[in-house]
């Protein structure tokens, strides 16, 4: 930056002094103004109160003085033409030390200006270069006028930010992750360890030992299946295909209808067609999810609210359930992995659905809306249970009919 100040000092500077050199030697190098003569001395003197050009008196009589007068000599001329020269010769002289001392000054002032104008890049470079995964707390905090280098260094920090957050949630994930692999694999060891050892151990009982075994082992079927969902889901979709959202919704409640009956539960779909464009395995999951998580968390005799429909032309699902009472400000923590209110404790013993009764249902809903660039908004129900609305993106283009050639085809509901 010093050296690219100084260069662009020098060349302005020169080019300035190019131009003025010439001005001024066009300037000295006309002839004399008019109304002006050469006195006899050599030297140019204007005539008192004349006007126009200058004449001497006496013309008449005095002719060959007169043409003395006006005409310069060689002498006069050659005088002349030399204090131009000396004139022209001390100008460019003067300037080319005057740019020369100019320049040096420049390169120094460049040089401590530059070094100011790159502290704070030094200082995010140093920073940049300590920070690791266990000291993303530090920030740059940057003082200064609001300049570019400021508002780069309020970025960086809150990009820190950002990747602490993620760090921090991973690592209470895989901890979380961990206590809850933790918990079925040490429930099988026992299992097997109480049939080896007893010594009147029947076929029966064996028989039964091993049935336990294979339930914890569907437990962690379950759990690993979730957290690989829920690791898909927020990879994102490479290739967005268009279907029916009230389809696919028709499908999940057809499927839980015998389920909802057995809990004495109603439900009441309303669903209406809803074209998105994503991934149609992952939506029907984020349905399931929700519709599941509506079952499990309900009051006897509750009631479940399914409904879809095209808002401004986006696709929107709502799903509204009977239940108990949840705290405002718990409504978020729900859709982080393993997170549980102590209400909800009876339906992680059963185990049903994905991710359901593990604490990662709502954290996959929340996964499979992002990766869809979809919306969720959750309102905690003041008699209880919640109010969820998933709002896809509306579609860029125009539906393609089913596959049955029927446009938005949609079976009735029992």
């Amino acid at each position: 930056m010093t050296l690219l100040y100084g260069v662009l000092f020098l060349v302005s500077g020169a080019t300035l002094l190019a131009a003025t050199y010439f001005l001024v030697r066009h300037a000295v190098s006309g002839a004399p103004a008019e109304g002006y003569a050469f006195a006899p001395g050599g030297g140019v003197k204007p005539p008192s109160g004349a006007v126009g050009p200058f004449v001497s008196p006496g013309s008449g009589q005095r002719g060959g003085r007169q043409g003395a007068l006006d005409v310069l000599s060689a002498q006069q001329e050659k005088a002349l033409a030399h204090q131009k020269s000396e004139v022209i010769h001390q100008l460019l002289v003067q300037s080319g030390i005057a740019l020369a001392l100019m320049s040096v000054i420049s390169v120094v002032l460049g040089w401590v200006v530059a070094g100011r104008m790159l502290r704070p890049l030094r200082t995010i470079t140093a920073t940049a270069r300590d920070i690791s995964a266990t000291s993303l707390h530090q920030r740059l905090a940057l003082e200064g006028p609001g300049d570019e280098l400021t508002e780069l260094g309020d970025t960086f920090d809150r990009l820190l930010g950002r990747l602490e957050d993620s760090f921090q949630a991973q690592r209470q994930f895989v901890a979380n992750a961990s206590h809850e692999l933790r918990t079925p694999l040490a429930r099988q060891r026992a299992l097997g360890q109480v049939a080896l050892v007893d010594p009147d151990a029947t076929v029966d009982s064996l028989r039964r030992a091993h049935e336990r075994i294979l339930v914890a082992g569907r437990q962690q079927e379950r759990l690993i299946e979730a957290l690989l969902t829920l690791t898909r889901g927020n990879a994102g979709i490479d290739v967005r295909e268009p279907f029916d959202l009230a389809r696919l919704t028709h499908e999940v409640i057809d499927a839980r209808w015998d389920d909802a009956k057995y809990r004495n539960i109603t439900l009441h779909p309303s669903i209406s067609p809803a074209m998105a464009a994503g991934h149609r395995n992952l939506t029907e999951r984020l349905v399931t999810n929700l519709v599941d998580n509506a079952l499990r968390h309900n009051a006897p005799l509750g009631r479940i609210d399914v409904a879809t429909g095209t808002v401004d032309g986006h696709a929107t699902l709502v799903v509204t359930n009977t239940g108990p009472v949840v705290p405002p400000p718990a409504v978020d923590r729900l859709f982080q992995p393993f997170q549980r209110l102590e209400a909800t404790r009876e339906a992680r013993a059963e185990g049903l659905g994905l991710g359901l009764g593990l604490g990662l249902g709502l954290s996959i809903v929340q996964a499979i809306a992002h990766a869809h660039g979809a919306t969720i908004s959750t309102r905690a129900r003041r008699e209880g249970g919640l109010s969820i609305t998933v709002t896809f993106p509306a579609m860029s283009s125009r539906p393609q009919p089913a596959a049955d050639g029927s446009e938005h085809a949609v079976a009735p509901i029992r």
